[in-house]
């Protein structure tokens, strides 16, 4: 089974936000995204999609969004990030997602051998320090990341390989340590994904957290292909999730 990801695809099909105001980079979405996802995404392979999927404010217009997904080859495995609005409790997205959708809320989806696990994240202390909301917000997305991790190391079995993804990213520079790094410290993920940097190229984007490999899959930066990320080599299966306390 191959694994892809692609994060930010910004999709808007109930009211139509078209991308391009935000620059030259963003021609021809969301159409560039159908094309080259069939082109490189087989049916039994698996995308992780890290957040930002749809600008929709409620869940019937963002299902709308989703629908097209389902037209796509590929599992789907799914993270909120900051513009995902429309976004409700973990039991009512999953009983409204199509089925070859998952979602990972304070808890793991795994995949064949692939356990995925992870939390939206939060902007991260670097050149400046947070203030006190962002400090609050930053470790409980810590918190639900630990859940998460959490989770994932029960689903988990010998020969499994184990992603993290984020929304916004793990760390700023100069990269000091915070709450999200600490949970990847301990948790030892194969890899790291995350989103939400636009005009960024992936090459020049933070690339290691700790020494475990980090990827940034923002489309407009994949200028729209999904980004193969791991090659298991084991054959596709079926999908099971691990409820988070509280949920």
């Amino acid at each position: 089974m191959r694994v892809f990801a692609i994060a930010d695809l910004h999709l808007s099909s109930v009211t139509p936000k078209p991308m391009t105001v935000f620059g030259p980079g963003w021609a021809g979405h969301p159409e560039a995204v159908w094309a080259q996802w069939r082109e490189v995404v087989a049916p039994g392979d698996l995308v992780l999609l890290p957040g930002d999927l749809s600008w929709a404010m409620r869940l019937p217009d963002a299902l709308v969004d989703l629908r097209l997904l389902s037209d796509l080859p590929g599992t789907k495995v799914l993270l909120r990030g900051n513009h995902d609005y429309w976004w409700p409790t973990a039991s009512r997205l999953r009983a409204a997602l199509p089925p070859d959708q998952f979602a990972v809320v304070n808890d793991a989806v795994r995949v064949g051998n692939v356990v995925v696990c992870g939390s939206r994240g939060w902007m991260t202390p670097g050149h400046e320090p947070l203030g006190a909301e962002d400090t609050r917000l930053l470790a409980r997305e810590g918190e639900r990341l630990a859940l998460s991790v959490e989770a994932a190391r029960k689903l988990r079995r010998p020969g499994d390989h184990l992603i993290l993804m984020l929304h916004y990213p793990p760390a700023s520079p100069p990269y000091p340590a915070n709450p999200i790094t600490e949970v990847i410290a301990q948790a030892r993920p194969d890899m790291v994904l995350y989103g939400h940097l636009h005009g960024v190229p992936p090459e020049r984007a933070m690339s290691h957290v700790g020494g475990i490999p980090a990827y940034l899959v923002a489309a407009d930066g994949l200028r729209f292909r999904p980004r193969l990320v791991l090659d298991t080599g084991a054959g596709h299966g079926t999908a099971a999730g691990v409820a988070a306390p509280g949920d």
